[in-house]
């Protein structure tokens, strides 16, 4: 405020539009300061103002419209009134060459004002958004973890239920595979737990639970399932969405047939430096109601972390997806 009262002064003082010099340099600056600083402080609390009743979320081209022509008429108007103390109080200006000082000094005060609320202006357009920015990346996140989250409960119901089930009769037939069906069970839900914030996991921790979740599946369906997993060590480093294996394990257990005379195959692949899930296409006659945020989901998730498309595809005999494997964050 006082660099720019004092460029006001010095302004006005080349123009010499004030006739004889009636006052010294040090009073022209402080006049020119005390004016600059109740423009200044005015105009602030006159953002505040009109922010509570115009805010840039709601009303961005209101605010514009209403703020800057109010502005401009306080500037004004708090000019021109000074400048009548002034000449009343302190120290008069010459009648000659009075209303074109005021003028004057009213223009360039103005004008000050103009470019200053501009850059104030703008500063807070871009403020604002920036911050929408931030939002809406939070928001991208809490949906990405949301999105996951639902994923994660799709586990929960029907797979414990059937996994007590086969529980109960193993008691009861094989003590010792049921200590091993426990083990394997709780390694289940200790990854669950684990992972319950993580966004991405490398390839060889999915697939160490991909293991004891497997091992459930073929002690339910024993010789009815078949589990080929063959991937190359220097791949396992990369990275994937946790529980993309398991939901299209399972819905592959979900929407096909499965027994003695029809087993299902489930093949873990590398193909063309992706993930390929792929299993043969033997589909229920009563397919269970899906919830359709399986694959769905997977294809959201990663959309958050790479261009890269989840591929599907689905021939009379096969069907398998592609899953994209990141490199890191």
């Amino acid at each position: 405020m006082m660099v720019a009262g004092i460029i006001i002064s010095l302004l006005l003082d080349t123009m010499k539009i004030a006739g004889a010099n009636v006052h010294n340099r040090f009073f022209d600056f402080l006049i020119s300061i005390t004016i600059t600083v109740l423009v200044w402080e005015g105009n602030l609390r006159l953002d505040h103002f009109i922010d509570i009743k115009f805010p840039w979320e709601k009303h961005p081209g209101k605010r514009i419209l209403v703020h800057l022509p109010t502005a401009v008429l306080y500037s004004a108007t708090v000019i021109y009134l000074s400048m009548l103390a002034f000449n009343k109080y302190a120290c008069p200006l010459p009648e000659a060459t009075r209303n074109a000082f005021m003028t004057t000094a009213i223009v360039i005060g103005v004008l000050v004002t103009i470019i200053i609320l501009s850059i104030e202006i703008g500063a807070q357009f871009f403020g604002n958004w920036k911050k929408s920015l931030v939002e809406i990346e939070k928001y991208k996140t809490e949906n990405l973890q949301a999105q996951l989250q639902n994923l994660k409960n799709q586990l929960n119901p029907h797979f414990l239920f059937n996994n007590l089930s086969v529980l109960s009769s193993l008691v009861y037939i094989d003590q010792d595979k049921a200590v091993d069906f426990i083990n394997q069970l709780s390694k289940v839900y200790r990854y669950l737990l684990d992972n319950r914030d993580t966004e991405l996991v490398s390839l060889d921790t999915e697939l160490n639970f991909i293991n004891s979740y497997t091992y459930l599946i073929k002690i339910r369906f024993d010789k009815n399932i078949v589990f080929n997993i063959s991937i190359p060590d220097n791949k396992k480093s990369r990275l994937i969405p946790p529980l993309s294996l398991q939901m299209l394990i399972e819905n592959a257990i979900k929407h096909n047939e499965i027994s003695e005379e029809l087993p299902l195959k489930i093949e873990i692949t590398i193909n063309d430096d992706k993930l390929q899930v792929c299993n043969n296409l033997q589909l229920r006659i009563t397919n269970e109601v899906s919830s359709k945020t399986g694959i769905q989901n997977i294809k959201d998730r990663y959309k958050f972390f790479t261009n890269e498309e989840v591929e599907v595809f689905q021939s009379q005999e096969l069907f398998y997806v592609k899953l994209p494997l990141l490199k890191s964050l």
